[in-house]
């Protein structure tokens, strides 16, 4: 079959999985990426062509350039598909596809997976729950807001792609020191109710409308939690047949159907409440989890979603069929931590149940795989202890989101 033009869109360091294996397929790779990222280890053998930009600040390229420098692209060159590897480049990927007429998701649906206002009012009209929130836009519909729902609240970016900026207020006073601070970007914002609970989150794989593939997580130390008090990420998945998974399983796959999500890979996060015990929807992304996620996911249930990724757009492409393998039922964790040396010394860590260590400079990142919940649970614990009594760091969160 014809061998397809493929454009990558990435403004971080990710994909290699995704871009190899697009290239195995038979497909020409063009990647587009931020200029201070030449020197990275990028799957070259797989890359056709490269184009860089300069970035504004981080993240964040001037897009009418890039539109521009699609177009003298396109004037060559046939592109078939343009793929957003990160969740900044969401919405790059968007513009240039409306722009330029390629198929796959338009602009007015990439808000429902990169805008956190959008996101909530589509999950609430879809019968979805979701924490109480408001836009802040008017003085009047903030002051309502937070007279009729109780603090904390908590004010997020609208489209920031980490946990960077986000603030909890525990009172009026707090509330409007910190839309005044704002300024400008306060349209930018949202309020939204805090609810305490546990935090999960789903991977899942979608071809033809249909959720093919499902992971269901839980966060042991969120990353919310962690970007603000320092700490190690941990995350463990959950037992195929446990109600929590059929649970988060089935709330997945109706917003993603809601949200009119056609196909490719998806990152969903949902919150359980302490107070009632009910599932709420916090936010969605059509993007493979961060975080090295993916590895978590691949241990437990043999599928690595970036290649499964990189099979379905194949497969649309060229019309043909997709199946994902059946996975393995494996229980995983993954432990990623700040640490004060470039590289931890690894052979303190080692124990059978590990499956890699995850080179990160100054960061300590290991998965751990087995057939019993209770010694995945236990390493976690275990490790975590042992990082923060001798090798953690901790930097300070930035108040101000970077983009």
């Amino acid at each position: 079959m014809k061998e397809k033009t493929i454009v990558c869109i990435s403004c971080y360091y990710k994909g290699y999985d995704f871009m190899d294996e697009m290239k195995n397929l038979g497909n020409k790779i063009i990647l587009i990426t931020s200029e201070n990222l030449k020197e990275k280890n990028w799957p070259w053998h797989a890359i056709d062509e490269v184009f860089y930009m300069p970035e504004i600040k981080p993240s964040v390229w001037n897009l009418d350039h890039l539109v521009q420098g699609f177009s003298h692209l396109m004037k060559s060159r046939k592109i078939d598909a343009v793929i957003a590897l990160d969740d900044y480049d969401v919405e790059k990927a968007a513009l240039v596809r409306e722009t330029f007429r390629i198929p796959g998701m338009g602009q007015t649906t990439h808000r429902y997976f990169r805008d956190k206002l959008a996101m909530r009012q589509k999950a609430k009209d879809s019968g979805i729950n979701v924490p109480e929130f408001t836009a802040v836009f008017n003085d009047q519909e903030v002051k309502d807001f937070a007279e009729k729902v109780p603090a904390p609240w908590v004010l997020k970016p609208r489209s920031e792609a980490s946990a960077s900026g986000i603030k909890k207020l525990k009172s009026q006073e707090e509330l409007w020191a910190a839309l005044n601070e704002l300024g400008e970007e306060r349209h930018l914002f949202l309020l939204e109710s805090f609810k305490p609970g546990d935090v999960y989150h789903v991977d899942s794989l979608t071809f033809n409308k249909k959720t093919v593939f499902t992971s269901a997580s839980k966060y042991l130390a969120p990353p919310m939690q962690v970007s603000h008090e320092g700490g190690v990420f941990r995350t463990k998945t959950l037992g195929r047949y446990s109600d929590e998974f059929k649970a988060l399983d089935e709330v997945n796959a109706k917003v993603l159907s809601s949200f009119g999500l056609q196909n490719g890979a998806t990152h969903t996060e949902f919150i359980r409440s302490k107070e009632d015990g009910k599932w709420y929807f916090l936010e969605t992304s059509s993007r493979v989890g961060g975080a090295h996620i993916p590895d978590l996911v691949e241990a437990s249930s043999n599928i690595n979603i970036w290649r499964e990724w990189a099979k379905i757009e194949d497969a649309l492409l060229k019309g043909k069929d997709y199946e994902v393998a059946k996975p393995t039922g494996y229980y995983s964790g993954l432990i990623v931590a700040l640490i004060k040396d470039i590289s931890p010394n690894y052979k303190d860590f080692e124990c059978e149940e590990v499956v890699k260590f995850i080179p990160i400079d100054y960061h300590v990142g290991i998965v751990y795989k087995s057939n019993d919940a209770n010694i995945v649970q236990e390493r976690l614990d275990t490790t975590a202890e042992k990082i923060h009594a001798e090798l953690l760091n901790i930097i300070p969160p930035k108040d101000k989101p970077t983009s």
